[in-house]
C-alpha cells in the first residue's frame, strides 16, 4: 500500500500544482484583461473629455456671438433712437423760427421749388394769418428769371410749417413734415456722419 499512497500523493502533488498553474494563468489573464479595460476606460475617458472641451468652447463661442450680435444690435438701436431725436428736434426747431426767419425760409423753398407757369401757394391757417406784407411780391421778384409765378392762395391747408405748392390739379407737398419724410435717408446718414464720426 505504500506504493498506492506514493501514487495518490504524487497524483495529488501534480493535481495542486496543475491547480496553482491554472490558478496562475487564471490570474494573469485576469490582469490582463484588466489592464487592456483600464487602457480602453482611459481612452475613452479622454475622447468624452475632449468632446466635452470641444462642446464647451463650442458653448463659449456661441454664447460670445450671441452677445456681440445682442451689443451691436443695441448700439444700433441706441443710434437708431438718437439720430431718430436729432431729425426731430431739428424740424421742430425749423418750426419754431420767429418770423422773420422762417418766412426767409418759405421763401427760399418756394423759389426752388417753383416751376415755370403760374402756381399756387397754399399755407396753413396759422401762417396765412402771420404772412409778411409783400411776401407774394419778394417771391415773384425772385423767380423772376426763372419764368415762375406763385400767388398765395386764400385758402389753407391742414398742415404745420411749410406750404403746397400747385399748378392746376397737381400739388406738390412743401410741409416739413414732407419734406422731412421724404429726406429720411439722406438725413439720417448726415445726421450719423455729425453724431458718431
Amino acid at each position: 500500500m505504500a506504493g498506492l499512497d506514493k501514487i495518490i500523493g504524487q497524483i495529488e502533488e501534480e493535481s495542486k500544482g496543475a491547480a496553482a498553474r491554472t490558478i496562475e494563468a487564471a490570474r494573469a489573464e485576469a490582469e490582463k484583461i484588466l489592464e487592456m479595460a483600464r487602457k480602453e476606460a482611459e481612452e475613452e475617458c479622454g475622447r468624452i473629455e475632449r468632446r466635452s472641451d470641444q462642446a464647451v468652447a463650442n458653448i463659449l463661442e456661441r454664447g460670445r456671438s450671441a452677445a456681440e450680435l445682442k451689443k451691436r444690435g443695441s448700439l444700433l438701436a441706441e443710434k437708431q433712437r438718437l439720430i431718430g431725436e436729432t431729425i426731430a428736434r431739428a424740424k421742430e426747431e425749423l418750426k419754431s423760427l420767429d418770423g422773420e426767419a422762417y418766412f426767409e425760409m418759405l421763401l427760399k423753398l418756394a423759389v426752388k421749388s417753383a416751376q415755370t407757369g403760374e402756381g399756387e401757394l397754399l399755407f396753413s391757417a396759422k401762417d396765412l394769418a402771420r404772412l409778411p406784407e409783400g411776401f407774394e411780391e419778394q417771391i415773384n421778384a425772385a423767380l423772376k428769371d426763372k419764368g415762375a409765378v406763385l400767388h398765395v392762395s386764400a385758402g389753407s391747408r391742414d398742415i404745420d410749417a411749410g406750404f403746397v405748392l400747385t399748378y392746376g390739379g397737381i400739388e406738390e407737398n412743401c410741409s416739413f413734415d414732407a419734406i422731412f419724410d421724404s429726406a429720411r435717408e439722406t438725413l439720417q446718414d448726415k445726421a450719423q456722419e455729425l453724431l458718431f464720426s
